[in-house]
């Protein structure tokens, strides 16, 4: 497989509002360890090779534990994770998903009370956006280094 093409040079200024979203990210509330997992879990479930590859390699850079790493995309099935975390697994794979259950009641009820509205609008951000980036770098084949 090779790359199709080099989305950062093909519109500098479409990277540039993709890298505004991550400025958000980076300056909200949410916990370094919360946003790499959120971002590894989505990026498991979209098949993103290059997306699966960086955001492991960030989250063991930020000290994420090998052990909760290799569970992640099993996380409902381990004691690894406190409850905010899973809650927020399940509202990223709700939303990664969308198109099969429209985000259900259940799901928010779960999410709800372990965020702050501003904190839940800003993971909700931080699903949006890293469902974008993969669908940039799989529809342009953008590869592990």
């Amino acid at each position: 497989m090779s790359q199709r093409l080099d989305f950062y040079k093909a519109s500098p200024e479409a990277i540039k509002a993709m890298v505004g979203l991550e400025q958000r990210i980076a300056k909200s509330g949410l916990e370094k360890s919360l946003v790499e997992l959120v971002r590894l879990r989505a990026s498991q479930i979209n098949g993103c090779a290059y997306c699966v590859d960086t955001h492991s390699a960030d989250a063991r850079k930020a000290g994420e534990n090998e052990r909760r790493l290799a569970t992640l995309s099993v996380w409902r099935e381990t004691p690894f994770f406190t409850d905010r975390e899973r809650a927020a697994l399940e509202w990223t794979e709700s939303l990664t998903l969308i198109a099969d259950n429209h985000v259900p009641d259940h799901v928010w009820e779960a999410v709800q009370p372990h965020f702050s509205p501003e904190d839940l609008t800003d993971l909700t951000l931080l699903i949006v956006t890293i469902n974008g980036w993969n669908r940039f770098a799989i529809a342009f084949r953008k590869l592990p280094t």
